[in-house]
């Protein structure tokens, strides 16, 4: 079963522009490596590879960004907390 195309990155750009999601580090990781990737073609191999090593210590710089976002990052089921602030004398209280 063939999936679905990859967007373009304009198009990937107004989808994540839609959905307030530009702020995200992981997706504008996302969005420059569709640029890339469209841009391989015209690059000299030698450029498309340092652009790709960039990216890809860019990626690894975010770390474990992730960590407590699992459901938001992986399943794009993201709930807010309930509690906004900390209880003052409760153990998240700083």
């Amino acid at each position: 079963m063939p999936g679905s195309p990859t967007p373009s990155s304009a198009e990937l750009a107004t989808y994540l522009e839609q959905r307030g999601e530009l702020s995200k580090p992981w997706m504008l990781q996302l969005l420059r490596l569709t640029k890339l990737k469209e841009a391989k073609a015209s690059m000299d191999p030698d450029a498309y590879m340092a652009s790709l090593q960039e990216a890809h210590a860019d990626l690894m710089r975010l770390g474990e960004f992730w960590k407590g976002r699992e459901q938001e990052v992986f399943s794009g089921r993201y709930q807010p907390e309930t509690l906004i602030e900390p209880l003052p004398g409760s153990p998240e209280d700083r």
